[in-house]
């Protein structure tokens, strides 16, 4: 199927915007590539430190320069669930080394923070900078250049852009990432969202809350609901980072197991050393990240790669902007009804044909770009394949011709919406993102007056004391990534949800994040130029009336341009968002990062 006229339109535009600092970057990474395995270049002394705690057989192999050495980054704690199966990842990526004929060395350990456990605690306030720390980290581990080949050990919301990174940074090198997969199905997500309503509403305690959430978030695996870190595992099995299917089987399986042995075996066979060189920069390309954005908006995905891709994409050269993702958002329709824009989790998605036949769907559709480079080989035509065991073998084969499920994943002919669940929102307040796939038809507009917070538990006071019985779209400010880092702000989302159910209209404009967890409430979020850098969101005064529709892409306060042009923004003291808790490292941060239009980034 050729690629449909709109995807390529988008494709060529960022291709030509993309020349100069693609071909600068391309220059240097074929630099480095050209001079072949590096440890030659090492001197005796440099050489005996990188592998000093090796074993005598590793030692004699990586004397030489015809045995490749695959450089392991792993992201590994057992503070996130997600990432504790990965304690064993690196012994399983040694031993498929050495069968294979190569070698394996941890490269570095990158850090790697919890969302759920910082939420709505001070500690959030780290959380997007933690990409950029991540990058850095993941740069000094490769940065002793004795590796031929690199593999990323990584999950949840900021590592995995982190390490796509610093993966690109090191593009002259193939890259491998090896996913762990899901928890199993625990208590349903939708039930999960209504203990958390009643809680706010005080119609249950805390022993029931936590009772809840325990059983929600219950074993080793990522979190089941379609969040960023699930999110990124589509991402990475889109742009062709992941072996094909790799990404939503369970921890502690042999499947899984398998998969982790043949993604370093797949890595070996990629580098310089072989027949198939495959160094992540060039394999990755405006192509590449154009399927990415198809696979965001066809399934629903986190609100956080609007950010994240434009970073991303940055570190190889490549210019996004907000702008490509709206015109593709108007023609990429929705498949996957994944929590929480439908009831299913991540194992239910899986189970229905998961990425294999999504991927199949929109490529027949001509959605996405067959034609691209991936880890696997054989373009992304070799995705719709799933991975089996049959008599202990690792075998791919064809993905069902059906959804395993309807509700859950549908056809490119007939999508749960012929558009993407993202929605781009521009208008006099600023530029922003919306997340439309859980918000329910009726609700995707609102006009209704302001009301200003700075923050977010400013809402929830609010509402316990019975001052929000009405509609209005509230404005929470000083919330983007020069104010405080921009964290994600859930604290204030169940009261929010109760309005709503009560038969309220209400809404949410904020600088700041929601996530992949953005629930049933239309927001405009990431809104930029944020409040600290002079946005006209800091201009916003309750009582002023907010037009947002979500279905056309409009954010609109309707004041006179003459009032406004006379209003002077607060200055509120920030002070207590940079200190303590580590808050105060983050200075340099948050003096330097880029707007959210440009990836909030702090380092490029």
């Amino acid at each position: 199927m050729k690629i449909r006229r709109e995807i390529q339109a988008v494709t060529d535009r960022i291709v030509e915007r993309s020349k100069p600092g693609r071909e600068h970057y391309l220059a240097v990474i074929d630099e480095f590539a050209s001079k072949g395995p590096h440890r030659a270049a090492l001197s005796c002394s440099n050489l005996a430190h990188g592998f000093a705690s090796c074993g005598a057989g590793d030692k004699a192999l990586l004397a030489g320069d015809i045995t490749p050495n695959l450089g392991i980054i792993t992201a590994y704690n057992d503070m996130l669930s997600a990432h504790q199966p990965y304690k064993d990842f690196p012994d399983l990526i040694k031993e498929a080394a050495h069968q294979s004929g190569g070698t394996a060395q941890v490269a570095s350990g990158v850090p790697a923070m919890c969302d759920g456990v910082t939420q709505g605690q001070p500690g959030m306030e780290l959380s997007l900078f933690s990409r950029d720390v991540i990058a850095m980290a993941a740069g000094i581990g490769l940065s002793h250049n004795m590796f031929d080949a690199a593999v990323f050990l990584g999950i949840c919301d900021k590592i995995v852009p982190g390490l796509v990174i610093a993966a690109l940074t090191f593009g002259h090198i193939p890259a491998v990432f090896i996913p762990a997969g899901p928890m199993p199905s625990g208590l349903p997500n939708d039930e999960k969202a209504r203990i958390r309503q009643l809680y706010a509403e005080g119609k249950v305690g805390r022993d029931e809350l936590l009772e809840a959430e325990s059983k929600s978030y219950h074993s080793p695996g990522t979190c089941t609901f379609y969040g960023t870190a699930n999110s990124n595992q589509m991402l990475m099995e889109i742009m062709g980072l992941h072996l094909p299917g790799a990404s939503f089987i369970n921890p502690g399986t042999a499947l899984r197991d398998a998969l982790t042995r043949a993604a370093a075996e797949r890595a070996l066979a990629i580098t310089g050393l072989g027949n198939e060189f495959s160094p992540v920069g060039r394999m990755i390309d405006e192509r590449s990240f154009v399927n990415g954005m198809v696979g965001l908006l066809a399934t629903g995905g986190s609100t956080n790669h609007t950010l994240h891709l434009v970073a991303m994409a940055k570190a190889a050269g490549i210019q996004l902007t907000p702008e490509d993702m709206a015109e593709l958002s108007d023609v990429v329709p929705l498949l996957a009804r994944v929590y929480p824009n439908g009831l299913a989790d991540v194992n239910h998605f899986h189970a229905a044909g998961g990425m294999p036949f999504l991927i199949r769907q929109l490529i027949d559709g001509g959605y996405v770009h067959a034609d691209v480079g991936t880890v696997a080989g054989g373009g992304l035509e070799a995705y719709t394949h799933e991975p089996k065991l049959v008599d202990e073998a690792l075998i791919f084969e064809p993905c069902p011709e059906q959804s395993g499920n309807p509700k859950i994943l549908t056809t490119h002919s007939e999508p749960f919406s012929p558009t993407g669940g993202l929605k781009m929102i521009t208008g006099n307040i600023g530029e922003g993102v919306s997340k439309i796939s859980a918000v329910k038809p009726e609700f995707r507009s609102i006009e209704a007056p302001a009301i200003v917070f700075h923050e977010q538990t400013e809402i929830i006071d609010a509402f316990k004391a019975g001052k929000l019985d009405r509609d209005f779209v509230a404005v929470l400010r000083f919330q983007g990534p020069k104010a405080n880092g921009m964290p994600e702000l859930h604290k204030m989302v169940p009261p929010l949800g109760v309005l709503q159910d009560r038969g309220h209209r209400v809404a949410l404009v904020t600088d700041g994040r929601m996530s992949g967890a953005s629930g049933k409430i239309l927001s405009a979020i990431h809104v930029t130029p944020e409040a600290a850098d002079g946005g006209m969101i800091g201009k916003v005064r309750t009582g002023d009336v907010i037009r947002l529709d979500a279905n056309s892409g409009k954010l609109e306060l309707l004041v006179d341009a003459e009032e406004l042009a006379e209003r002077r923004a607060p200055e509120p003291d920030l002070t207590h968002y940079h200190q303590g808790l580590g808050r105060d490292l983050f200075a340099n941060f948050r003096a330097n990062v880029s707007g959210a239009s440009e990836g909030a980034s702090s380092i490029s």
